[in-house]
């Protein structure tokens, strides 16, 4: 497979194993290792949905923009959350449209009752679906397969994740009025889930599975400054280790690679070239988003903490 190129389109082969994929996501900036780029690596070439649990912020979303711009595919994303249905997911009709199509059918004489019918099958035609993105990924037929991120499923409730697991078993849907629709070439799907629940042991089985974890020290530091290039290596190591300790403070939502890159950002924006207590203090919400989380810092004492944040840098 070739370089992350957006612009080509064009459709690439399987990559041939784990390190083209480490490179080919590299080139699109997101640092996989090894035991992501393996699982990407397998997915692709069997065909199979990859479901990635983890922390918020660890960069689960980011692998399947990464995927995407590094194929040349469209991402397609399929945002999850309660009471989402087959309207949202997977198709809906135009109504509007189709009231518009009839007003003026009677306005220019076209409704009469010889022609009732074959107005009604007008309405229910292509031309009056509108496709969400199950069936968008489904339909595809132009270029690299898409990228279909199914993300936070998490969020959706069991019947919709047993709906879910229909249409990932033969990649088609069936639209009553005009007819079923099969994949072609199946989508590359990524699952994400943040695990506030469990995800069904059947979606499982239908999925590879990987939990990413949190970056260690070194990649977080590299992630940095391929995400921040601004950012002086001193400082994204500061930051890096910082945030490191947070982690280990029991927050409510510790912080995470998302939050670094944040911080980062607010910190060279700042124009600051190293932590102190003070700058941490007046950038504190960059980096941890509740109250509670940042309050618990303030007692810990910013000083003692930034301290060793620095002496952990090197």
């Amino acid at each position: 497979m070739e370089s992350c190129d957006a612009s080509t389109g064009s459709r690439l082969s399987l990559p041939a194993s784990v390190a083209e994929v480490a490179e080919g996501l590299e080139s699109c900036d997101y640092l996989a290792d090894e035991g992501l780029a393996t699982a990407v690596f397998l997915a692709i070439t069997l065909g199979r949905p990859l479901l990635l649990e983890g922390e918020p912020g660890v960069g689960k979303t980011e692998t399947a923009n990464a995927l995407a711009t590094w194929t040349g595919a469209e991402l397609i994303r399929l945002q999850c959350y309660e009471g989402i249905d087959v309207a949202q997911a997977v198709y809906e009709w135009d109504y509007s449209r189709q009231l518009l199509h009839l007003r003026t059918a009677e306005a220019t004489g076209g409704a009469t009752r010889d022609t009732a019918e074959a107005l009604e099958d007008e309405l229910y035609s292509e031309r009056f679906l509108i496709r969400r993105p199950l069936l968008r990924a489904i339909a595809a037929t132009e270029g690299p397969p898409p990228v279909l991120l199914i993300d936070e499923v998490d969020r959706a409730d069991d019947e919709f994740e047993a709906f879910l697991l229909e249409i990932l078993s033969d990649y088609a849907v069936t639209v009553p009025e005009i007819g079923r629709f099969a994949a072609v070439v199946p989508p590359r799907v990524i699952i994400t889930s943040n695990r506030t629940r469990d995800v069904h042991d059947a979606l499982k089985r239908r999925c590879l599975y990987h939990w990413v974890e949190h970056p260690g020290f070194e990649r977080e530091v590299a992630i940095i400054g391929r995400r921040a290039p601004g950012v002086g290596e001193p400082l994204a190591r500061q930051v890096a280790a910082a945030v490191a300790t947070f982690r280990e403070l029991g927050l409510y939502k510790p912080p995470g690679v998302a939050e670094s890159i944040d911080w980062s950002l607010a910190l060279g924006r700042l124009g600051a070239s190293e932590l102190t207590p003070e700058i941490t203090r007046a950038s504190l919400g960059s980096v941890l988003k509740y109250r509670e989380d940042q309050q618990r810092v303030v007692d810990q004492g910013i000083g003692g903490l930034i301290e060793r944040a620095v002496a952990a840098a090197g």
